[in-house]
């Protein structure tokens, strides 16, 4: 069984007292319910679990007074044989956005604070089928993602103290010793080609063969493709498919990697296609990264609006749009050219957005200096550089000199750990996980 990290954001949350409704929020098939199942049999005696897409009928519980007392009875009614009690019942009502009324009756179970709840669903149903939104200040939210690097690890079989001596050598910025730099890369290159999402490494772990994750990820996105059949809008149906099918060529076949209508078909034009980006943003089936003019706090004051980078929201769907072939080059590190770059920064990509960071990129034309990423951490603008191998980062460096306001900034290598000129810390690639 993968161990995640959000059970410990679970288990937070169920030890507060003065609890609210937890909604947990995540792209499809990252493992929402599964966890959430597995946290319940843990730490309550009884769960409810409703799921609106299996058990449409079971809308009728939400139909009439959304009194907590009238709720509970009519699911007792619904479920004879639960005995659902204050305190040690988990009520967990699943895919809630495909009922209203359930979403809206999260105000009156935070209000009466006697039962825990836990609602869990995408984004997809929330914001295109709903006519209500969750009850401000009655829930708490947590945002999950398929499996980070450090997560995979611990599915591999490495224990949490060796992921924690990883985190010590980058807080002392030590070099790590070559085997488990090479292990790890070995690691991180599986990683890649497997993804974040659970059935895909499950299916992994269990045989060992890449064949066989490549058919998972297939099918995770033929899943997606029929989400955006079903659930976008009929003049925005085909055209979100059109811009989310070519991502893998905007941001491995070529250098530049700006999205570029023209990839979708000749001539095409933002006016076009932009709102279907949006779609496919708030669905949460691709994020972005925006272009800044400027390497300075606050970043969004510097946005060119109509510039991004636009990321499957897991690796697993980005390498299964290519053919089986890349897989084997990545684990046998037999990449090379624009293809090894953009994986690189698709990886870099797919470990700060797990992380909750809000992704730019720098570029100006006139200078021709362009930077990768840049976050924001603690009210300063940090900037990121990416490298397939262990060249000089030029812009980076003229940035980082230039700019004093930048405390400090990081370079990406195949490569080991190194305190660089100028402020400039060079990490290997996979501890972009462990920042």
């Amino acid at each position: 069984m993968l161990e995640r990290k959000i059970s410990k954001q679970l288990s937070d949350w169920a030890d507060r007292k003065d609890k609210k409704c937890l909604v947990v929020q995540g792209a499809r098939q990252v493992g929402k319910t599964f966890v959430i199942e597995r946290f319940a049999e843990e730490r309550y005696e009884e769960v409810v679990e409703i799921n609106f897409k299996q058990m449409p009928s079971a809308g009728e519980i939400f139909s009439g007074d959304l009194t907590v007392d009238n709720m509970v009875m009519a699911m007792r009614f619904r479920f004879p044989e639960k005995k659902i009690a204050p305190g040690t019942t988990l009520i967990f009502l699943d895919e809630i956005q495909e009922c209203e009324e359930a979403i809206t009756s999260l105000k009156f179970w935070a209000t009466d604070n006697r039962y825990d709840v836990i609602a869990s669903g995408s984004l997809l149903g929330i914001d295109y089928k709903r006519a209500s939104s969750y009850p401000v200040g009655y829930v708490d939210y947590i945002k999950m993602y398929g499996l980070d690097f450090e997560e995979f690890l611990w599915g591999m079989g490495v224990s949490h103290d060796m992921t924690d001596s990883i985190r010590g050598y980058l807080q002392s910025k030590t070099e790590i010793p070559a085997a488990v730099h090479s292990q790890l890369m070995s690691y991180y290159r599986k990683y890649i080609a497997t993804g974040g999402m659970p059935e895909a490494v499950q299916k992994y772990i269990d045989t060992n063969d890449f064949r066989e994750v490549d058919n998972v990820q297939r099918s995770l996105l033929e899943g997606y493709r029929y989400d955006i059949a079903h659930y976008a809008t009929a003049e925005e149906k085909l055209k979100a498919e059109k811009c989310y099918l070519t991502l893998a060529s905007q941001l491995l076949d070529k250098e530049n990697h700006k999205f570029q209508y023209k990839e979708i078909e000749s001539g095409a034009r933002g006016q076009k296609y932009f709102t279907s980006i949006e779609w496919l943003l708030r669905a949460d089936i691709v994020h972005l990264c925006r272009q800044v003019t400027a390497v300075k706090y606050d970043l969004s004051d510097y946005l060119k609006e109509k510039s991004f980078r636009a990321y499957t929201t897991d690796l697993s769907l980005l390498v299964s749009m290519k053919d089986f072939s890349l897989k084997r080059h990545i684990v046998e590190n037999t990449l090379s050219g624009n293809t090894k770059g953009g994986l690189y920064e698709c990886a870099i990509a797919d470990a700060l957005y797990k992380k909750g960071y809000e992704l730019y990129y720098y570029k100006n034309e006139t200078t021709k200096k362009e930077l990768d990423f840049v976050i924001q951490i603690e009210g300063q603008a940090v900037p990121i550089e990416v490298k397939s191998g262990n060249g000089r980062a030029t812009s980076l460096n003229s940035i980082v000199k230039k700019e004093k306001a930048i405390p400090y900034a990081y370079k990406f290598i195949d490569g080991n750990i190194g305190a660089g000129e100028d402020g400039v810390i060079t990490l290997p690639l996979y501890m972009a996980s462990f920042l």
